[in-house]
């Protein structure tokens, strides 16, 4: 494919070996395959952050059970707009993976991906009474045929029997099912991406290799300079685009490229563990992903969650999560993270957000100092005959709320879900923050490509279309669209039946 500047090929630099940075690699090779890809990564092998499957619950997200998606109005109408684009873009992910699978250029799908029940459960009068309202409101929408309600124990306990055993009857419950939703693997999913990137002809994929620094250049290109973790020597390397997807290292990385957009900015690091269970008896038990609704007062990341997993041949149950505060911007990071990201553009950022957000900091301290008895605690709710010998304690990934200015919401305002940001050239581009950014990542990607390569969109459209069927028209409006792409991804990923 002959590109458009000068004719000449693009050198991209991708910083991460994790899904985002992987999801945009990818699908740049398949609309400029004569650009030049180097991929760098710090660590030994890629996925090793919060794109590993022990590091998340692995829910594709499609808002088919996640109740912090649809909102309960002042008036008391439940808002399902939020939802209705998750599920979109979900659907979008599904396109991409399968037209990977279809081409062989990833394989065995039932590796990262499998069909999976997805279940809201609540408690108590009011939730029962906002989860038949937020029933009410999707169960006529296409996007969300089949989802079913029940507050009969009988059915509920036929749905989830492990979390029924041990309920008094007459406890008001109230759950909604949908079994099209599925557990994605997206350490093994980043894996395939990688290897797909690696045996690209113009790619290259370095591990052990760490981003220290950049400097912009008269011409607009970058220079990066690389240290190589095995020899000790720092490399130098030139770009014409630099894509920062380095999970909690994202804003410090964006940071030093000393972009007016990188001020302002900054970030606060969440911590997450799990009570896992291998007891395979126990794991039969419960074959759906259930999520409830997050504690009065306490941010979306805090929804319980108790999900079946599919890990390496391995069947096991998570659940969670416990949340807690600690200054490492990545699980394999330093104690000093927070504070090398501390500077003049950002301190009153960072203070705001603490004044702001104090019932944050007070939650996070309290989830810290939790014993194991007290997360029993908590998972009985959901399991009320969790044995103690049937659960460990397992801490997972780390995620970075992305802290800013804004004019809706002045200082120091916690985003929340992944932000693109980009340079006013559009040569650095930067993905910061969290959940749900694994299962919509193919749209951030189609995102990143819009906003900061409008010049090639016109030529690289006939393949996008290729690539995502649906590409320019709307899920969400055409019904029959959705029917037949849903049609086809599933046959493709192996998710039938």
């Amino acid at each position: 494919m002959i590109t458009m500047d000068n004719k000449q090929p693009k050198e991209i630099i991708l910083i991460g070996a994790g899904i985002l940075s992987t999801t945009f690699g990818s699908f740049l090779k398949n609309v400029e395959p004569d650009w030049n890809i180097k991929l760098f990564e710090r660590l030994d092998q890629p996925a090793i952050e919060s794109s590993n499957e022990k590091n998340n619950a692995g829910t594709g997200h499609a808002a088919l059970c996640e109740l912090n998606y649809t909102v309960e109005q002042e008036d008391g109408s439940i808002d399902v707009e939020k939802a209705k684009e998750i599920n979109e873009q979900f659907e979008v992910s599904k396109q991409f993976w399968s037209y990977l699978v279809k081409h062989k250029s990833i394989e065995n799908p039932k590796e990262f991906i499998r069909p999976l029940p997805h279940i809201s459960f609540v408690m108590g009068i009011r939730n029962v009474d906002f989860l038949k309202r937020r029933y009410d409101a999707l169960k006529s929408l296409s996007m969300f045929e089949g989802l079913t309600y029940t507050e009969d124990h009988k059915v509920l306990a036929e749905w989830m029997p492990l979390m029924m055993q041990g309920r008094n009857s007459n406890e008001p419950l109230a759950a909604s099912k949908i079994d099209e939703g599925t557990d994605v693997n997206f350490g093994e999913l980043t894996r395939k991406l990688v290897k797909n990137i690696e045996q690209h002809d113009n790619a290259q994929v370095h591990f052990r290799h760490e981003v220290v620094d950049f400097k912009q250049l008269d011409n607009s290109k970058w220079e990066v300079k690389v240290r190589n973790l095995v020899t000790g020597e720092t490399e130098t390397h030139v770009a014409d685009y630099i894509f920062i997807g380095a999970g909690g290292n994202a804003i410090p990385l964006l940071q030093k490229t000393k972009i007016p957009e990188s001020k302002h900015l900054g970030g606060f690091p969440i911590s997450g563990a799990f009570l896992v269970c291998n007891n395979p008896k126990v794991v039969r038990e419960h074959n759906a992903k259930v999520y409830g609704k997050e504690p009065p007062g306490t941010p979306p990341m805090t929804v319980p969650h108790l999900d079946r997993r599919y890990i390496q041949g391995k069947e096991s149950l998570l659940f969670g999560p416990f949340a807690a505060i600690g200054p490492k911007f990545l699980k394999n990071g330093s104690n000093l993270d927070l504070f090398k990201s501390i500077n003049t553009s950002n301190v009153v950022t960072m203070l705001s957000s603490g004044v702001k957000n104090l019932s944050l900091v007070k939650y996070s301290i309290q989830q810290v100092l939790q014993r194991k008895e007290d997360r029993m605690k908590e998972l009985r709710r959901f399991v009320p005959n969790a044995k103690d010998e049937d659960w460990d304690i397992h801490i997972a990934g780390k995620r970075v709320q992305v802290i800013k200015d804004t004019e809706e919401h002045g200082r120091g305002f916690i985003q929340f879900g992944t932000e693109v940001v980009n340079s006013e050239d559009h040569t650095v581009i930067a993905l910061l923050g969290e959940s749900p950014g694994a299962s919509t990542s193919v749209s951030v990607a189609l995102e990143v490509i819009e906003k900061n390569f409008p010049q090639y969109i016109e030529s690289w459209e006939p393949k996008i279309k290729e690539i995502i069927p649906s590409y320019g028209e709307s899920l969400i409006e055409d019904t029959q669209l959705l029917q037949k792409i849903r049609k086809q991804t599933a046959k493709e990923l192996q998710l039938e039946e």
